[in-house]
């Protein structure tokens, strides 16, 4: 893990201020979603890049009762329903 030396606290309302810096470095833009992680003591924050839960793909992406899937992956099943 790369140390930043960045320092930032929690606010009241428990909100942290990601540096303009970082934001861009990581193309991170207003309103985009983070996926928050917790390994150990550490909390990893990362954008959020919905992929295909069947292939991985990243593109095409539809939800499905709350599941991403790939319109070719979606072709595929249609193909094996009967």
């Amino acid at each position: 893990m790369k140390e930043t030396g960045i320092v930032r606290k929690v606010d009241e309302l428990g909100r942290i201020v990601l540096p303009i810096e970082l934001r861009r470095t990581l193309d991170i833009a207003i309103r985009d979603p983070l996926e928050i992680y917790v390994e150990g003591e550490n909390i990893i924050l990362r954008k959020y890049n919905p992929t295909c839960i069947f292939c991985g793909a990243k593109e095409n992406i539809f939800v499905y009762q709350g599941k991403n899937v790939c319109g070719n992956c979606i072709d595929d099943i249609k193909k094996t329903v009967i």
